[in-house]
């Protein structure tokens, strides 16, 4: 069983900064691909960050390319946190950020990605004000 608890959300003017953190656990997770996503009122849900298991590689959507930085830090085999540090926050960040934890075999990007993971954790809201 995988757990995953978000934090670090809040409210913050336009151009400031905030750190998420995913504080996640569960068997063999150190192999796991974790990513972030966001839904914002009214939107769909979309893909903001990715990182594999030993955070040698990270992918970001083009709307947060270069303000958005995604890390992990492995503890041991079953124990994992991820940070997604955002700077330059705009208004239209605004919304629920969740992590989520997938088989690197089985994740997909695009589209689907988000089906395609399986572990989520519950959201933290991030308001940006203008």
């Amino acid at each position: 069983q995988v757990q995953l608890v978000d934090s670090g959300g809040g409210l913050v003017q336009a151009g400031g900064s905030l750190r998420l953190s995913c504080a996640a656990s569960g068997r063999t997770f150190s192999s796991y691909v974790v990513a972030y996503f966001r839904q914002a009122p009214g939107k769909e849900r979309e893909f903001v960050a990715t990182i594999n298991w030993n955070g040698a590689r990270a992918d970001y959507a083009d709307s947060v390319k270069g303000r958005f930085t995604i890390s992990r830090k492995n503890k041991d085999n079953t124990q994992s946190t991820i940070f997604l540090q955002m700077n330059n926050l705009q208004p239209e960040d605004t919304a629920v950020y969740s992590c989520a934890a997938g088989n690197p075999a089985r994740v997909v990007v695009g589209r689907d990605a988000a089906r395609s993971y399986d572990y989520w954790g519950q959201g933290t809201q991030v308001t940006v004000s203008s």
